[in-house]
């Protein structure tokens, strides 16, 4: 497991149609704060603030096509402009399961990342990408 420390933000948040909000940087668009969402920007916030990643370079819930399903990731980041890190969001409640670790990569068979990250916001998990083979790995890897 990877330890996180989320950075400090003032997000912006606010009551919308009987309902939360939140300021999404990356997306540059107001989105609806469920659980999963909260776990989303957090981990926004740290790969833009912690691991320098620019937020122009990340992609947020955007569709791909699995075969003929239609699935949509949560975060992509891209190197050098092929996708380079995959991040699955689950909220806290969630357990971090192989279910989930399969899920993200089913993603990967399209994205072909070097990176794969899973996290609930309390724990997190990530693996590398070498020759075919995944292997578990301590840190979220620097951008540079």
């Amino acid at each position: 497991m990877i330890a996180i420390e989320f950075p400090l933000h003032s997000f912006k948040i606010k009551k919308q149609k009987d309902r939360e909000v939140i300021w999404d940087d990356c997306r540059k668009q107001w989105v609806v704060l469920s659980p999963e969402e909260w776990v989303r920007q957090n981990i926004l916030q740290y790969l833009v603030k912690v691991k320098n990643i620019p937020a122009s370079l990340i992609a947020v819930e955007k569709e791909i096509w699995l075969g003929e399903m239609k699935k949509r990731f949560d975060i992509v980041v891209y190197k050098n402009a092929v996708p380079w890190m995959i991040v699955e969001c689950k909220e806290m409640g969630i357990e971090l399961t192989e279910a989930v670790v399969r899920q993200v990569l089913n993603y990967n068979t399209v994205l072909s990342v070097k990176y794969v990250v899973v996290t609930n916001g309390k724990s997190t998990f990530a693996l590398a990408l070498n020759d075919r083979q995944f292997d578990w790995i301590e840190e979220l890897p620097s951008y540079e």
